[in-house]
């Protein structure tokens, strides 16, 4: 019977979750739905998840000893103590998820960050194999960075990578965390859904307005000018400062393609004074990157 692991990226609405072997083959992956009052049913949820992979693995004439276990959230996480600090789309604070995951296992479990999950994901798996120094960002309902400097993942305190409540324009679109011009409140998919709709009385998303870009709309033209341009306002300098060779952008607003990725990519390059030694590309792994870094932090504790 074969060694693995499991990773597992909690979701608001869906939980994605991959079986690895202990030597990074995928054996299987799984997604269902994210069960209401998360935080009361967690350890169970993960229980089933885990005997669910290890189930379907050897119907297949394999077979898999789970040997560790990592689980990504959303929000602000301690990942060295395993605690969710908080999170608003899962409904908790200071919750110590690595005891309720491990009171349903008897393997040890690891707990991370789902942005910074992503980019381990894309290092090991995707985009980002061999580069040593990259900025992610997922772009979709809202906006987080995670970072790899020479290798390593950069943790920090639990605020690593929040650079979505910057505030890129003074008194500019009202933000959900109460301040107002932060980059997720101009940049992220939502937001520029949003202020299309408010512009127009419409009802559109951010597919739309790509639409409407597209076709030569000025409206739409002007609302991706900006949110590039704050995107672009934002990466810059965290760029310069840590020497980045890689921004790989994921999310839902990176099918977009070149639309995004084109004038991202020459703002970024204005605002470092015309380097032209700093790539921008898309992430390949899509909503898989958070589920495969999940279970790379597992991988990391066998190894440890």
């Amino acid at each position: 019977m074969r060694q693995a692991v499991v990773g597992i990226d909690v979701g608001g609405t869906r939980i994605k979750s991959a079986l690895l072997s202990s030597g990074g083959a995928i054996l299987g992956e799984s997604t269902s739905p994210t069960p209401r009052m998360l935080r009361d049913v967690l350890g169970q949820t993960v229980r089933e998840i885990v005997a669910s992979l290890v189930a379907a693995s050897s119907s297949g004439g394999g077979g898999a000893a789970v040997a560790a276990v990592g689980v990504v959230v959303p929000g602000l996480v301690d990942d060295d103590r395993g605690i969710g600090v908080w999170s608003a789309n899962l409904g908790w604070r200071d919750l110590d998820l690595r005891a309720l995951v491990e009171g349903h296992l008897d393997v040890p479990v690891a707990i991370g960050h789902d942005v910074r999950a992503g980019l381990l994901g894309e290092h090991r798996f995707g985009a980002a194999r061999e580069v040593a120094d990259v900025l992610f960002l997922p772009l979709g309902t809202g906006i987080a960075g995670a970072m790899l400097s020479q290798g390593h993942l950069v943790r920090g305190s639990a605020w690593t990578g929040e650079i979505g409540h910057v505030v890129v324009v003074p008194d500019g679109p009202a933000c959900r965390c109460g301040q107002r011009g932060c980059l997720e409140a101009i940049s992220s998919a939502a937001a520029i859904g949003r202020r299309w709709s408010e512009a127009t009385g419409e009802s559109g998303d951010a597919e739309h307005v790509v639409r409407r870009l597209n076709a030569g709309d000025p409206l739409a033209q002007r609302i991706w000018r900006e949110a590039v341009d704050a995107l672009a306002t934002v990466t810059a300098p965290v760029v310069a400062a840590a020497g980045t060779e890689l921004v790989l952008v994921g999310g839902g607003l990176v099918r977009s393609g070149e639309a995004l990725l084109g004038p991202f990519r020459a703002q970024l390059q204005q605002r470092l004074g015309g380097r032209t030694d700093v790539g921008v590309s898309a992430a390949a792994l899509g909503d898989r990157s958070g589920s495969l870094g999940a279970a790379s932090l597992a991988l990391d504790l066998l190894s440890a």
